[in-house]
């Protein structure tokens, strides 16, 4: 190797372990010299600067104090109060997140007043062709929170049990029983709010009562079933803690099969249903035959399907409630011409959206389309990632992430005439975000120092914009800094919002390639209603929606509402 090779090999190997400590940017100085004291910030001063500057006005010194015992482990803290770095490192710090994590929306409306963290074909563990069926996949939603699971419900080969799969593909069955013992064990793990398993039922009466008798034996007194068939309102999330519910068509049945008087509707149907065993003898399945349909119907407690008679599938029932599914087209062809009605329906009643059949790659679609028209369950693929199922995510990080998200008001109001919100009317501005992306870190600890670059510290940068209605949907970036582990930006955007309700704050970072082909840095979602103002420290999460153990920004959030 020639000395010019060495010395070229030499000096970028220097390069790519050069750490910059983090250090403040200069407005979080300014910032910390207006709150201090002879160059300390005291308990009193922490206090004052939380209620003044961000925007947290019942702040105690009890919350003061615990930012100050959380910094104690740093060589940098002092008892008297904070220097510049250890304030600095509290604003990057986990007591300085973005938003609240605890459950504050109104949890007693009826279940149709919110939006449901909603799975679909929630079994399967890749695309939607020849991907396996498992229960891997429904663990993994319920740990996230997600709180409406479906299952498709088909015979085993034998005809003698029931299967989940994905019908008329190649994807490989995984028994229904191991899948309902698999929601019971995971339910109320990261929510206690109420499960709904959605079933689309493709099963002969027979097997539906083996069904019935699996779904009481395995959930017990946690199932939901209402005591009439048809309901007016539906319960609340607040009233259905750590309940689960079955959602689906209910099947027909003769006036001769009626239901038992007791049973589904005290879940204590356990008794009757001994006699209902797995042998094939003829009389057994004639019994099954005879009692499936009535006890299996009893365990629904919302009931899907289209109204009869010919009438319109937005009519509005006076007497009872029920779940309408429609795919994504579908809905997209519906809001052209029948927004208004959608939102109405959807003010008593439950909407479904979920993927269209060609998504074969189990990829997603805009949920705002959904989520503007009052839909409650927009389904999603939960085994994939990208842009649409992060905007899902940070929808449901609001309202402590338990997985209910209560709709604004103006798609539960009325107006005088008796008309609903039209999400086809341009709407005024109501607020404009200011967003300002001081700086990140973290990305040498999370990420190996080759990751991005052989020769050279990254150049990031970072995107920041808005999901929400059309008008309010766009993005913007910052430009990159180069060969920065730790890159300043201090840059500051502004965003009009005309429905700042529904909107979500996108934030991804990038490593600037000459090719165009950026790396990827990490990504967050944030529900801009529960924004929390003044200077915060936002976590990254990686492609599939993971948080990155290091990787975080510095960012400050204002709003400045119109008059």
């Amino acid at each position: 190797m020639s000395n010019k090779q060495s010395f070229k090999v030499c000096f970028c190997f220097k390069r790519i372990f050069r750490l910059k400590v983090a250090e403040p940017p200069e407005e979080i100085k300014n910032l910390f010299n207006q709150y201090a004291e002879n160059g300390t910030i005291t308990i009193d001063n922490l206090q004052n600067f939380l209620i003044e500057f961000q925007g947290e006005p019942n702040a105690t010194k009890e919350d003061a104090q615990a930012i100050f015992n959380s910094l104690r482990h740093l060589n940098i803290f002092q008892r008297k109060g904070l220097h510049l770095d250890a304030f600095f490192r509290y604003l990057l710090g986990d007591l300085n997140p973005p938003f609240y994590s605890k459950v504050h929306h109104d949890m007693n409306a009826p279940l149709a007043h919110y939006f449901l963290f909603t799975g679909h074909n929630s079994y399967l563990t890749g695309n939607q062709l020849s991907s396996d069926s498992s229960v891997h996949p429904i663990i993994n939603a319920l740990l996230q929170g997600v709180r409406v699971i479906e299952l498709d419900l088909w015979p085993n080969s034998k005809k003698n049990g029931v299967e989940v799969r994905h019908g008329g593909t190649l994807t490989s069955p995984v028994e229904l029983i191991k899948c309902l013992r698999a929601i019971k064990d995971n339910a109320f793990i990261a929510s206690e709010y109420p499960v709904v398993i959605t079933f689309e039922d493709h099963l002969p009466s027979n097997l539906q009562a083996k069904v019935a008798k699996m779904v009481i034996e395995t959930f017990g007194d946690t199932l939901y079933s209402p005591r009439s068939e048809f309901i007016m309102e539906f319960p609340s999330p607040d009233s259905l803690k750590r309940r689960i519910l079955i959602s689906t068509k209910p099947p027909e049945y003769h006036e001769s099969q009626r239901p038992r008087e007791s049973g589904a509707t005290d879940n204590k149907q356990d008794n009757e249903l001994d006699d209902q065993d797995d042998q094939d003898d003829q009389d057994d399945q004639d019994e099954d035959e005879e009692n499936a349909i009535p006890e299996y119907k009893q365990l629904i407690a919302i009931h899907a399907g289209k109204p009869k008679g010919g009438l319109d599938i937005w009519h509005i029932d006076p007497i009872k409630v029920r779940r309408l599914s429609l795919s994504e087209q579908e809905l997209e062809n519906a809001t052209r011409t029948r927004g208004s009605d959608i939102v109405r329906f959807t003010q008593r009643n439950l909407l479904r959206v979920y993927p269209k059949g060609t998504r074969l790659d189990s990829s997603n679609y805009d949920p705002m389309l959904g989520w503007t028209h009052g839909a409650q369950m927009v389904a999603f693929n939960m085994q994939g990632y990208g842009k649409h199922l992060w905007i899902m995510n940070g929808m449901f990080r609001a309202n402590g992430g338990c997985g209910y998200v209560k709709k604004p008001d103006f798609l539960l109001a009325l107006g005088p005439n008796n008309e609903a919100f039209d999400p086809n009317e341009p709407l005024p501005v109501k607020t404009n975000l200011k967003v300002k992306v001081y700086m990140g870190e973290g990305w040498h600890s999370d990420f190996h120092h080759t990751h991005f670059d052989l020769y050279s510290p990254p150049d990031f940068f970072v995107r920041v914009g808005i999901a929400g209605v059309p008008n309010d949907t766009k993005m913007m970036e910052t430009s990159p800094i180069e060969d920065q582990w730790v890159p300043v930006w201090n840059k500051e955007f502004i965003f009009p919002l005309s429905v700042p309700e529904l909107a979500v704050l996108r934030v991804e970072v990038k490593e600037y390639d000459t090719s165009g082909k950026h790396d990827f840095g990490g990504q967050t979602c944030l529900p801009i209603p529960e924004l929390r103002t003044g200077i915060r420290a936002v976590p990254l999460h990686n492609r599939r929606g993971q948080r990155y153990k290091s990787v975080r920004l510095l960012m400050g959030f204002d709003f400045d509402y119109a008059e």
